[in-house]
């Protein structure tokens, strides 16, 4: 039997935070009962855990000297005891006391779903992002599964609330990423570049965001990178796209870790079926290189530079004759490298991170020669001031410098679009419990843009109020703006700010590992972007652009449901999402308000995860549904009148967790569209509208099969 699964599959494991000092004890009320999924933590730091259901705990850290342990627990009041960390800590005892108001403390919740490593505020955990199947260890497709985003398999991005990929922004420790997905031919969507063994946490906001951040008429998805190594380690890992290595090292206060993989897709290729000619194999090197180091308990300075540098040649049709094929070969070289330095005082918090970024595609499309080279550099400052204990305010600004440069070859005459933006951005938010019932969260942003010459402000407010033991209220809204599109700036346009207006409330209920939420959502765009009296072309490659303006409008309004139960079957995870969404738009080309070619009203995903501990087996499944999406059918005068098939995509991991010698290993067997789906998402005419042609993925049904190897073991109960 274990011969036989080893054949299966791995999830992309990450090792359990372990650190210097092992951390234990347990939670009991003044009856002497044990308090069970009470949160136990080092005041003012992130280390900490969840007590089980007798009440005990136990986690790791490497912070130093004198400590206080909190724990907390819903119905009871905070219990705190003094310790000096400069040993292992066992046998602790903290008491809490039940608390007259039966309330915990509250925090908002509308618009954002956390994923990270405390059980006890996060919907996902970092190690769900790995193993949801059908997501392949990318951090955004796994962030699909969540409500209000949208299936897409043939366009690159994140859609969320019927906003468009240009939309939704991706942030690194605080810093904008200007390159978050790899380059990819027309109608082949490509992966984030994003690594979830890199991060320690993630935020996706679908709306509402807070006023740190800003350039998102929709969506912010916010990653934070991991701090210190775990422990010196090595892994390595080999799969039918290619092989890693990576390499860490912890010292006392400092650590660091080098990655290594090159990647071709030949054998996976080689046996894959593809809906697309790939006249050059996917190929590549990647390498990354971080570095982190503690000055004090209480700071923390990270470095990191990652790289990478790929090529592929595909042959896909003609955006504007889709009955033709032509060669579309890139080359990408990618470089980013960002530092960061937070410290905590008593009463205040300081965070500073610089970066830069630059990314160059070196294309053939077809006859035509086409270069496209952008780099930003940016900076940012935080400091937040702690004026009560429920009462802090944060202050901070941001600058960003960044240029788009294209230059295509044409008939001997080189043609160049280009520009250059330098943005200013400053913000105020304040957070304030006035009671363990109710939080606020008003803020403000204000933004410059030296190439548009305008000035924005843009208020925010949130507000969460506790409903009962375990449910919460949450209110959001605020007012965001972006730039236009990129292809408007490069021709030499100059259009203003776009704008949308967010107004969310949600209900959230969390109790012994099940978790509810429904959301509803209204968004209104003004100042969309709009080209008068240009017949509509579905190309989006289009050269024929005209002179746009800020005539654009449109509207999103829906619900969501979110439902995840880790409680009912033992060894069993599932949830469910569902979201409807009402949306029209009247921008770019289009010829009318309408429901946008990338939206589908309806979509709906269903993961499960099976631990079979006999077999030392993880059992991953996912599906997910989508309603049929509009596309535009010149022969149909109803503008993008017509739908697509519905989208059925149904997927299987099987992990399988075993020891090769000293050599923790995970093997892993992933299968996408296990019914071999002929999944459509839209159609495409020949000129004088007689023949159709369907737009499909890259692939349908896909295998993949590889192994992680790790001297340092995964903790089995994560799963």
């Amino acid at each position: 039997m274990r011969k036989l699964l080893l054949l299966f599959l791995f999830l992309i494991l990450h090792q359990v935070a372990t650190a210097q000092r092992h951390i234990s004890g347990v939670v009991y009320d003044v009856k002497g009962k044990p308090v069970p999924a009470a949160s136990v933590y080092l005041d003012n730091t992130l280390d900490g855990g969840t007590t089980d259901s007798t009440g005990r705990f136990s986690f790791q850290s490497d912070e130093q000297g004198p400590q206080t342990l909190v724990a907390s627990a819903v119905g009871y009041e905070p219990g705190g005891l003094p310790i000096v960390l400069d040993k292992d800590m066992n046998g602790l005892r903290l008491q809490v006391k039940a608390s007259p108001k039966n309330l915990d403390g509250v925090t908002v919740t509308a618009g954002a779903y956390e994923a990270g490593n405390d059980k006890a505020k996060s919907v996902l955990t970092t190690l769900d992002i790995v193993t949801t199947a059908g997501a392949q260890a990318d951090i955004v497709r796994a962030i699909q599964t969540l409500p209000g985003t949208q299936q897409q398999s043939t366009e690159t991005g994140l859609f969320v609330r019927g906003g468009d990929a240009s939309e939704a922004e991706i942030i690194v420790d605080g810093l904008v990423t200007q390159d978050a997905f790899f380059t990819g031919a027309p109608g082949v969507a490509t992966r984030s570049r994003f690594s979830p063994f890199q991060v320690k946490g993630v935020s996706f906001s679908s709306g509402g965001y807070s006023a740190k951040y800003g350039q998102a008429l929709s969506s912010v998805l916010e990653l934070n990178t991991l701090d210190l190594p775990d422990k010196s380690t090595v892994n390595l890992g080999l799969n039918m796209a290619g092989v890693y290595a990576s390499g860490s090292k912890l010292w006392k206060n400092a650590g660091g870790d080098v990655t290594f993989s090159y990647n071709n897709l030949a054998p996976f290729y080689g046996l894959a079926s593809t809906n697309v000619t790939y006249y050059k194999v996917p190929n590549g090197v990647s390498g990354s290189a971080r570095y982190a180091w503690k000055p004090n308990p209480k700071g923390i300075f990270k470095v990191m530079v990652t790289a990478s540098h790929f090529s592929s040649g595909v042959r896909v049709p003609q955006p504007d004759s889709p009955g033709i094929l032509f060669d579309y070969g890139i080359t990408n070289t990618n470089v980013y490298s960002g530092i960061s330095y937070n410290q905590n005082w008593k009463k205040w918090n300081l965070y500073t991170a610089v970066a830069f970024s630059d990314n160059v595609d070196d294309i053939q499309a077809g006859l035509i020669p086409i270069v496209q080279h952008n780099n930003r550099a940016q900076g940012r400052l935080e400091l937040k001031h702690y004026l009560a204990a429920k009462l802090n305010l944060t202050i901070g600004g941001e600058l960003q410098h960044f240029s788009y440069k294209k230059r295509l070859d044409v008939f001997d005459s080189i043609f160049h679009q280009d520009f250059t933006e330098t943005a200013s951005a400053g913000f105020v938010e304040l957070n304030w419990s006035p009671r363990r019932w109710i939080a606020l969260r008003p803020g403000i942003r204000a933004e410059h843009s030296d190439l548009l010459r305008q000035n924005t402000i843009m208020p925010r407010l949130a507000v969460a109020l506790r409903a009962g033991t375990y449910g919460l209220v949450s209110l959001s809204g605020g007012t965001f703006y972006q730039l236009p599109d990129v292809a408007y700036l490069q021709l030499g346009y100059r259009p203003g700010m776009q704008e949308a207006i967010h107004y969310i409330a949600s209900y959230q209920f969390m109790k012994e590992d099940r978790t509810l939420r429904i959301e509803g959502y209204y968004k209104d765009y003004t100042k969309l972007v709009r080209e008068p009296g240009v017949a509509f072309n579905p190309n989006s490659y289009r050269a024929n652009y005209g002179v746009p303006d800020n005539s654009g409008f449109g509207y999103a309004k829906g619900i969501e449901l979110f439902w995840r139960d880790k409680k009912t079957v033992k060894n069993l995870d599932y949830w469910l999402s569902y979201s409807f969404i009402d949306t029209r738009r009247y921008y770019k080309n289009y010829e009318a308000e309408v429901q946008p070619d990338f939206i589908a009203s309806n979509n709906l995903s269903l993961i499960t995860k099976y631990y079979i501990a006999k077999w030392t087996t993880q059992v991953n499944m996912s599906y997910g549904y989508a309603s049929g999406r509009p596309y535009f059918n010149p022969n149909n005068p109803e503008f993008l009148g017509d739908r697509t098939p519905d989208y059925h995509n149904l997927s299987l991991t099987l992990n399988y967790l075993t020891h090769v010698k000293k050599w923790f290993t995970v093997v892993y067997l992933m299968v996408d569209n296990v019914t071999n789906q002929k999944n459509v998402f839209g159609y495409r005419y020949s000129t004088d509208g007689s023949i159709r042609y369907p737009q499909y993925p890259a692939l349908f049904r896909t295998f993949f099969i590889g192994a992680n190897f790790s001297l340092t073991e995964f903790n089995k109960d994560e799963l």
